[in-house]
């Protein structure tokens, strides 16, 4: 056999031992677009709520369950959940609202207390807040008067609207308008669709919980 055969066999012998590797993909690339388990990161928490479902036609003693970390509202019957929502809030999203424009969202158990079908925002259905605690708080901090003190609470324990022009704000709704960022004024968002559903399903005096 010839130098030339020789040197030929090594060659391939050599390559042979190699990954094969795509001319169009150099290997450093390759092992670059790998996954890494050592630095992946997390989903954020969202993203692993399922959202969707189909909304059945009777519910049993309706209440809601709204999650501000996650941006989800789903709807619970006979205490199970029913259909989970994608909703969006305010530009000011984390903690529990104090005072009228602070574009936050209440935190706790409130109540729908009215139901707009002519809204500017499709439908909307607005919720008991200020609630008893928030009269409490606003009284103690000299942000309302005791006369509107009295009237929330005697609003809250008579399941009526309280009053929404104190200082601690009011107007607390949900509603249509859409889902492409947190654009409210405090307000719970979903598309014009899911609020429409969810009008029609949910009578007056439906618990609504709103969590951080």
């Amino acid at each position: 056999m010839t130098v030339v055969a020789l040197l030929g066999l090594v060659v391939l012998w050599r390559g042979d031992r190699r990954a094969p590797q795509s001319p169009d993909e150099p290997e450093a690339e390759r092992d670059a677009a790998e996954p890494r388990e050592e630095t992946a990161t997390a989903r954020p928490a969202e993203d692993a709520v399922e959202v969707g479902g189909t909304l059945p036609g009777v519910l049993v003693d309706p209440s809601v369950s709204v999650s501000k970390a996650t941006r989800t509202l789903t709807v619970m019957s006979d205490g199970r959940p029913a259909k989970t929502y994608r909703i969006v809030l305010g530009p000011e999203p984390a903690g529990d609202k104090e005072r009228e424009g602070d574009l936050r969202t209440p935190e706790g158990d409130f109540y729908v207390c009215t139901k707009n079908a002519q809204s500017r925002y499709h439908r909307a259905m607005g919720l008991s807040y200020p609630d008893e605690a928030d009269a409490q708080r606003g009284l103690d901090d000299g942000i309302i008067t005791k006369r509107q003190y009295n009237d929330i609470v005697k609003a809250i324990h008579q399941m009526k609207q309280p009053p929404w022009n104190t200082r601690l704000g009011g107007e607390i709704m949900i509603h249509g308008g859409g889902t492409h960022a947190d654009w409210t004024e405090g307000c719970i968002a979903l598309s014009d669709e899911d609020a429409e559903e969810l009008f029609d399903a949910l009578p007056l005096g439906t618990e609504v919980r709103i969590r951080p």
